[in-house]
């Protein structure tokens, strides 16, 4: 081995080791479902805003991929919408979460509706909380530094990410993203300085876009930017946003913590979108997605590379933990523990089997689909427009509709989502799906969602 490879190893062998150790350590033996589910729902304003800011931001080279390809409208639509709606989401509904004291979800579908709305949702929220854009993140990381193929990339990324959190739930996750946090911010800090120095200017970057990585809008229709748009509303169905304010020490914690994830959130939104800006103009023709490692190997010193790999392994490693144990949650706690008829003893060990599901769950989606921009469109498109009322609903008893109405939502919403998503994915032009009407499936999935709210609201107070 090299003594270059071998100082650019040594930062990311030491991170793991320390992330492996950090998460056995955390764990408590005999643990009951509000330890291993939420910590025990203690999380102060630190390690809130620690496991939340690094769990909402795990798409890094996903981010890095759509900066190079679209330039600054990245943050039109991967910004500036999410600080809108998790502003909203921390004043009108963090409270309400951990006031009520839910679990997930669906745990408040089953109790605040019925249960073929807990059961619907609890399917969804399996899906969308799939963690296989992270894992394929990881997955390219590994095949860039190991030259390995994708699929053991895929496996072999999974089995890191989760053998922690099944010794010690959401603890684990929550300890080991205070370490997870730190190298985040330092890597991408890290790269941006040494470019400004070492380089080129900002200002001098900025001078070199051409028009279209200059302009807000970029290349995206503004049927695109808006369906982007709308997708940060997934803020309001995420589960990691419900389970971190049901596991916060108090109402105002998780009130607190989420206006401060907004600024850490602002301020890592302007190292990736620079880092992103660098790559276009300094590596022209690259891979996309691999726009922030190949910006590095190119430009930082042996072992700054390291450390820098290290923020990426961090960013992306925080958000395959967390939505794995999510969509564990989903499978063996929401779905196979809620809907036995004998629940005498604890979920624990159904999360436990529900976390390896996931993991083959999402290793067969990131291989099937492996483009991470893709992954979050149709997640998004798919999910929000069968979710979001019944949830508000839940807290808000103005939204509330009868039971037999969510069901009709949430099944036809979907399902016309998603006929539509298949159509276009059949009828591909110019390496783009066209779908019926020129319409994306969000739209109509979201009409029909609206359409059954009203009716239903209409006919509540027909009945009054």
């Amino acid at each position: 081995m090299s003594k270059v490879l071998l100082l650019d190893l040594l930062p990311i062998i030491v991170y793991l080791m320390l992330v492996l150790w950090i998460g056995w350590r955390a764990r408590h033996k005999d643990a009951d479902e509000n330890e291993f589910l939420l910590s025990g729902r203690k999380l102060t304003i630190p390690a809130f805003v620690a496991t939340l800011v690094t769990t909402w931001y795990g798409g890094i080279l996903g981010i890095g991929e759509f900066v190079y390809q679209s330039g600054i409208s990245a943050w039109l639509v991967m910004g500036l919408p999410y600080y809108l709606f998790a502003f909203l989401f921390a004043i009108f509904l963090a409270p309400r979460i951990r006031a009520a004291e839910n679990v997930s979800i669906p745990d408040m579908m089953y109790r605040m509706h019925n249960k073929p709305v807990g059961a619907l949702s609890g399917l969804f929220i399996v899906l969308m909380t799939s963690p296989a854009p992270y894992i394929l993140m990881l997955a390219v990381l590994l095949k860039y530094f190991l030259n390995l193929a994708l699929l053991p990339a895929l496996i072999i990324s999974a089995l890191v990410s989760i053998i922690y959190v099944y010794w010690g739930g959401f603890r684990s996750v929550v300890q080991t993203d205070k370490l997870q946090f730190v190298f985040m911010f330092s890597g991408f800090a890290l790269l941006v300085l040494y470019l400004s120095f070492q380089v080129s200017t900002p200002t001098l970057i900025l001078t070199q876009l051409d028009a279209s990585h200059l302009s807000l809008k970029g290349m995206l229709s503004w049927q695109e930017i808006v369906v982007w748009f709308f997708i940060a509303s997934w803020t309001f169905i995420d589960p990691g946003f419900h389970q971190r304010c049901a596991a916060a020490k108090s109402p105002a914690v998780a009130r607190k913590g989420i206006l401060i994830s907004i600024a850490f959130w602002a301020l890592f939104d302007s190292l990736t979108l620079l880092s992103g800006l660098y790559a276009f103009v300094l590596l022209p023709g690259i891979e996309p997605l691999l726009a922030y490692p190949k910006l590095a190997s190119q430009f930082l010193p042996p072992f700054l590379r390291g450390l820098f790999f290290v923020g990426l392994f961090a960013t992306i490693m925080s958000t395959i933990d967390s939505y794995t144990f999510l969509s564990a949650i989903g499978i063996g706690r929401d779905l196979i523990w809620e809907l036995k008829k004998n629940k005498d003893s604890n979920a624990n060990s159904f999360v436990r089997l529900g976390l390896i599901i996931t993991g083959l769950i999402a290793v067969a989606m990131a291989y099937l689909i492996p483009s991470v921009v893709q992954l979050w469109y149709s997640l998004g498109s798919l999910f929000i427009p069968p979710l979001i009322f019944p949830v508000l609903g839940a807290y808000w008893p103005a939204l509330k509709l009868k039971n037999g109405y969510y069901v009709v939502m949430m099944t036809g919403s979907f399902l016309l989502g998603l006929l539509l998503f298949l159509i276009g994915q059949l009828q591909v032009q110019q390496g783009g799906p066209v779908y019926p009407w020129g319409l994306e499936p969000f739209f109509p999935a979201m009409a029909f969602s609206i359409m059954v709210f009203l009716i239903g609201k209409l006919t509540r107070s027909a009945a009054h």
